[in-house]
């Protein structure tokens, strides 16, 4: 029975890494993410069935726990340097100059050296230089010959990085393990290093800012600076909802070594391995190639599904390149062209308003249009109102614009000078919605001003795709299209209008389709059923089983500010039904734990709107589970504050976490006054130093089980 079972798991182990590649690594999945889900759920089952048989590099074990207490400190097996940037094709030039009189000055012993500049044979590889964050993962032998990953090492300080593997397991596109056959195919070692850069797609990029905007937060800057926090988050599960991508562009002996001759050799066998490489990539000779190449990649760059900072350029020869060694914080064998900031000079003629889907005002410079980076610009984000203030801007001033990637364009500054005259007219925001008329709030300490009507009309869409997606009521097939349709023929202007679609209706959604006569060439325009009948009666099936989700992911989808998945969740466990939780004071929200201010202002605000509380009565008519299971509550610890530090003998943090907080108490991390007690285990940090300096009390696991029993 052992044999056929251990069979069974590998060949559905194989058969999901065969399916991760071509989705993560290659961008071309042959199964839906329905298919992909069923296999991944079958091994589960079978590994819950079997757990002695579960391996580390099974395709189930990406998310692992946390780190004890932040990151551990590892030297690098050779120092992760920066190199050189260059900005203007003169420096470009004479950079290339000087590669070649460098190489063919010097020699090294058994290497051909001692040779004019003239008749130094330099090639190049070039590759789009991605805005990420660069990471070294490090490769281990395991029983058979095949490599696992063993390590997962941020650049650092160059010299010494931090150990991320629990985090870096969870990219989909990083190989847990590679089969010995497919190693020695490409010549490559069962040990060995892999260097790349850690980025943030463009579309992971919008998804992730929208989840955050639903929470009430501000919008991340950009997608590098948000996946490098993502990669150091302690939370595995996070990082495992942001897609992020590896490419993956040296590889390295265990030493840190090139292990091959050639730089172009060396990205060829890292895809051959299984690991994803930028697929704009060249071998060049000359200089006018390489010009050639850097004008390319500007021109392509609006267009990849993520952002670019310009070209980096590397001596193809790992021999030339150690005879031309490094500087003191960069290798004289590679250089960067920067491409310059996109940004241009035009008019703001007005100002307006946008409300998005949490409700959020957001004022937009409608400007008189400017090319910037070969795009045609008319509208720039100005964020809220402080930034206006902040710029100083009047209705018709000239103004600095900014384009990165595909970020909304931004207004940097206001241009004033004898050649651009300022504006005449101060913008004011509008005291109600532009959109459905109600009145606009504007808490206290924050910045935007926001529409707090879930039925407006602006936030609907973006309402309707968060309310269906997977991770809150799961109505597979109401997509963008759909949503689209349903709206413009009126067919919902709730999102509890879904509840009320009939097959006739969305027999109504039409879209046009252009064909093309073979023999004529007479192209003509038809239109059809954007929704057949089959997948008619699947989206009713979907929305009717939608009445069975939990409350919790009913109050997800409503996008009340700051009630992210964790908070609904919370919440429904403490109040156990919708009525209840609509008639809880703050003081009331404020018992629930990870409930402060913000948050229990957040939800009275929501439950306060009429229009939202009607919302809520459709959905109770309709059918929605508005009751759920009340945690049972035990008060031994009822008002006393913890915090954890260090590593505990029996119990993982996440399960003393668990029981303090089911006995009533709370569990902090930060160490202050109103601590009453620091848990301390093995390894105990600065946590235990705050508490000695405080004169909180100090206990450790055993002291911790008799508060547990007694809370004494």
């Amino acid at each position: 029975m052992s044999d056929a079972v251990q069979k069974k798991l590998d060949t559905l182990r194989e058969k999901i890494r065969h399916h991760e590649h071509l989705y993560y690594v290659l961008d071309q999945p042959s199964i839906s993410d329905a298919e992909f889900d069923d296999l991944v759920r079958e091994l589960q089952r079978l590994e819950a069935d079997h757990p002695g048989l579960v391996t580390p590099d099974s395709p189930t074990q990406r998310v692992g726990g946390k780190p004890k207490e932040g990151f551990a400190k590892v030297a690098h097996s050779r120092p992760m340097l920066s190199i050189d940037n260059v900005t203007s094709e003169e420096e470009l030039r004479a950079w290339d100059a000087r590669v070649r009189s460098l190489a063919g000055d010097r020699g090294a012993p058994g290497e051909p050296g001692r040779r004019g500049a003239e008749n130094a044979q330099i090639s190049y590889v070039c590759e789009y230089k991605m805005d990420g964050l660069s990471m070294a993962l490090q490769y281990h032998a395991a029983a058979g010959g095949s490599a696992h990953l063993a390590r997962g090492l941020t650049r650092g300080n160059g010299t010494i990085g931090e150990d991320v593997t629990t985090n870096v397991r969870t990219i989909r596109s990083v190989p847990l393990s590679i089969p010995q056959a497919q190693l020695a195919k490409a010549k490559v070692p069962a040990t060995f290093e892999v260097r790349g850069e850690i980025v943030m797609p463009l579309a992971a990029f919008r998804k992730a800012n929208e989840e955050r905007e639903a929470q009430g937060l501000e919008p991340a800057a950009n997608p590098r600076n948000y996946a490098a926090g993502t990669i150091r988050t302690l939370e595995p599960n996070i990082v495992a909802q942001r897609r992020l991508d590896f490419y993956a562009y040296f590889l390295l002996t265990e030493t840190g070594e090139d292990l091959l001759s050639e730089q172009s050799e060396a990205l060829n066998a890292l895809t051959a391995i299984g690991f994803r490489v930028n697929p704009n990539r060249k071998s060049l000779s000359t200089i006018e190639e390489l010009l050639a190449f850097v004008e390319t990649a500007e021109k392509n760059r609006a267009g990849l599904g993520y952002e670019i900072d310009g070209v980096v350029i590397k001596v193809n020869s790992a021999a030339i390149q150690r005879r031309l060694g490094y500087t003191g914080r960069a290798p004289r064998w590679a250089v960067a062209f920067k491409f310059t900031a996109r940004a241009g000079i035009t008019q703001v003629e007005d100002i307006r308003v946008q409300v998005g889907r949490t409700g959020k005002l957001t004022p937009v410079a409608v400007l008189t249009p400017v090319s910037i980076g070969g795009t045609t610009v008319s509208r720039a984000t100005l964020h809220n109102a402080d930034e206006i203030e902040r710029l100083g801007l009047l209705i018709g001033d000239y103004v600095k614009v900014e384009r990165g990637g595909d970020v909304i364009p931004k207004v940097v500054e206001v241009v004033e000078d004898k050649d651009h005259p300022r504006g005449h007219k101060k913008f004011r925001f509008p005291t109600h919605c532009p959109d459905c008329g109600s009145e606009i709030v504007r808490t206290e300490g924050e910045a935007d001003y926001r529409c707090v009507n879930v039925d407006c009309p602006a936030r609907l869409r973006e309402s309707l795709l968060h309310f269906a997606s997977r991770g809150v009521m799961n109505i597979e097939g109401l997509g963008e299209a759909v949503v689209a349709q349903l709206l413009e023929c009126k067919l919902v202007t709730s999102i509890a209008g879904l509840y009320t679609l009939t097959g006739d209706g969305l027999a109504q959604l039409q879209h046009e389709v252009v064909t093309r006569d073979k023999k004529t060439g007479e192209q003509k325009t038809r239109t059809q059923a954007l929704v057949g009948p089959k997948e008619r009666k699947d989206l009713l099936d979907e929305i009717e089983a939608s009445k069975k989700s939990g409350l919790d992911r009913v109050l997800f989808g409503l996008g009340i500010r700051f009630v992210g998945a964790r908070t609904a969740q919370l919440l429904a466990e403490e109040f156990g039904s919708m009525d209840a939780l609509m008639q809880a004071s703050r003081e009331d929200l404020e018992r629930v734990n990870e409930v402060g201010p913000r948050v229990s202002e957040a939800i009275r605000e929501f439950f306060d709107e009429k229009k939202n509380r009607d919302l809520i009565h459709k959905l109770e008519a309709a059918g929605l589970t508005f009751t759920a299971e009340k945690r049972k509550k035990s008060t031994q610890l009822e008002g006393l504050t913890f915090v954890l530090t260090g590593t505990l003998p029996n119990l993982s943090r996440e399960d003393a976490k668990a029981r303090i907080e089911s006995a009533g108490g709370r569990v902090s991390g930060s160490v202050s006054k109103k601590t009453n007690y620091v848990v301390a285990g093995e390894d105990a940090g600065s946590k235990l130093d705050k508490a000695r300096e405080l004169g909180v009390h100090v206990i450790d696991e055993a002291a911790l089980e008799k508060l547990l029993e007694s809370g004494q």
